[in-house]
């Protein structure tokens, strides 16, 4: 498997002690989704379009990817791999269901 499983409170704990400006929080859901909540500041390229956006992406060190529950961000951290990313890659597992059931802030 490619990248590192991360929990939704993994995430939510580093987001509390800051995370550097070359880290990205990487939102793959649709654009519909991304609008009915969010993690404060994360970024949205739908996991179909994450291909043409690649080049974007080169100078994060850490990407943290996340979707709904945890399929497709692990579809985009591979594809993110298999592109030449050298940023460390990171799924959260569970995704936005289980940053919701932490009752985590959302946007």
């Amino acid at each position: 498997m490619t990248g590192v499983q991360i929990s939704a409170q993994e995430l939510h704990t580093l987001i509390e002690q800051g995370l550097p400006s070359d880290s990205l929080i990487l939102d793959v859901r649709t654009p519909e989704e991304f609008s009915k909540g969010a993690i404060p500041g994360a970024k949205n390229i739908p996991v179909d379009e994450l291909t043409g956006q690649v080049e974007t992406l080169r100078s994060y060190k850490k990407i943290y990817s996340y979707c709904l529950s945890g399929g497709r961000s692990q579809i985009a951290v591979a594809l993110l791999a298999s592109s030449g990313i050298d940023a460390e890659l990171y799924n959260v597992t569970s995704g936005i269901l289980a940053w919701r059931k932490e009752g985590y802030t959302l946007v």
